[in-house]
């Protein structure tokens, strides 16, 4: 069964890819995503499950809990379970009811089934990411250079061939933006109904994803048209810090309560401590106060890990990734420079996103092997940017490259481009 499985997800992205792209377009996208797919089946069964590197135990606890899940729905039918009927599961319930769904109709634990449904969430990203790409403005050749790189990052790969949730966390994310830029760009009540599945998806998989995604979702809703000017950019930072502390105040247990529980217990000396005794930790000297020597956190947040540094097999390997990471943000600046001159709204909504989710993050930095995954929606997002660098301009004056009409429609896959 559990074949068969892996099967139906292979037929899935087969359609998932001619829905969302023309003929012309969609032969050589889906050569692309297939070849992925299948190396992420490879990677689980010849790495990730063999023993060949010491890494994980999170994504184990997921398959865990998700083969509870599955044996209490045979006793009590098939439901959403909380942590009162099958224990701790907060803030990862999504990612163990989808594996759950898989063990159940495999009859036991299937790793490799659930790989596939992760595998399958991954190529969805790369679609995201192609089709959000056209849509700030790269060409075609652009976009699907994109959307080689991140079928075959390194660490994304790595994180996407087991029962991770990084694939699903950066999926929605990416998703919510998408649709947010959109928006902005044309309106749609079928854009801000897509957005509620997700936010709550995401509200179940890492919940302060959700408060980092608040300022480009709102932005999107307003669709500003004039252009966005210098001292709006630097008004808008100035109040979105204050303004989301006054929110986190307001109540103890409301969503913006349980932000403020989670970041304080991020920012807490101790987790961070703890967090810093692996063999990729990091100790500051910040006297305990997670804001102080905020300068090289951001460095080590943004740019860790670094190729002289020692440590594990996993952590050696994840270099090469930093490598590719470096070329992005340096094609990523030129990007920002072209973006800035033709559409400051779209660049906002990127930025948005960017630099509080670097900063908050930088706020409880102390373990490499940590942070090289939770940024990685900072990276993809950041990568769109590349795109723009790598799209040629009509002229010197770098203008605005042709309009996607039809990537603005729909950011998510499912719709033709």
């Amino acid at each position: 069964m559990e074949y068969i499985v892996v099967a139906v997800v292979a037929v899935t992205l087969i359609l998932m890819v001619h829905a969302s792209f023309e003929a012309r377009l969609a032969g050589r996208i889906l050569s692309v995503l297939m070849a992925a797919f299948v190396v992420r089946l490879a990677v689980n069964v010849l790495v990730t499950r063999s023993g060949f590197i010491d890494y994980g135990g999170d994504n184990l606890y997921y398959e865990a809990k998700a083969v509870e899940i599955a044996e209490y729905w045979r006793h009590h039918g098939v439901q959403f379970v909380s942590s009162e009927q099958v224990g701790p599961i907060y803030s990862i319930s999504v990612p163990c009811h989808l594996f759950a769904i898989v063990v159940y109709l495999c009859g036991g634990r299937a790793p490799l089934a659930c790989t596939a449904v992760v595998a399958l969430i991954a190529c969805g990203l790369c679609v995201v990411m192609y089709r959000f790409a056209r849509l700030v403005g790269a060409d075609e050749r652009a976009a699907f250079r994109l959307l080689v790189i991140m079928a075959f990052v390194p660490g994304f790969l790595l994180h996407t061939s087991d029962t991770f949730k990084d694939g699903l966390n950066a999926f929605l994310v990416l998703a919510c933006l998408a649709l947010a830029a959109s928006n902005m760009q044309r309106f749609g009540m079928r854009k801000l109904l897509l957005l509620a599945p997700l936010l709550w998806a995401l509200w179940h998989v890492r919940p302060y994803m959700v408060f980092m995604c608040v300022l480009p979702l709102l932005f999107g809703v307003t669709r500003i048209r004039r252009a966005v000017s210098p001292r709006t950019l630097l008004v808008v930072a100035a109040l979105a810090i204050p303004a989301l502390v006054v929110v986190q105040s307001a109540a103890e247990f409301t969503p913006a309560g349980i932000l403020q529980e989670q970041l304080e217990r991020g920012q807490s000396a101790q987790v961070r401590f703890a967090n810093a005794e692996g063999g990729s930790g990091v100790v500051f000297e910040d006297d305990g106060n997670a804001w102080n020597a905020l300068g090289p956190k951001i460095v080590y947040t943004v740019l860790a890990p670094f190729p002289w540094m020692s440590g594990s097999l996993a952590l050696q390997l994840g270099k090469a990734d930093t490598v590719l990471w470096y070329y992005l943000l340096y094609c990523a600046a030129e990007g920002f420079r072209r973006l800035w001159r033709y559409d400051r709204r779209m660049l906002l909504i990127i930025m948005l996103f960017v630099v509080p989710g670097t900063v908050a993050y930088a706020t409880t930095m102390s373990n490499i092997g940590l942070i090289f995954r939770q940024r990685m929606p900072i990276v993809m997002v950041t990568s769109l940017l590349s795109a723009i660098a790598w799209t040629r301009t009509p002229s010197r004056e770098d203008g605005p490259p042709a309009p996607a009409a039809d990537a603005a429609a729909s950011a998510v896959p499912g719709s033709r481009t």
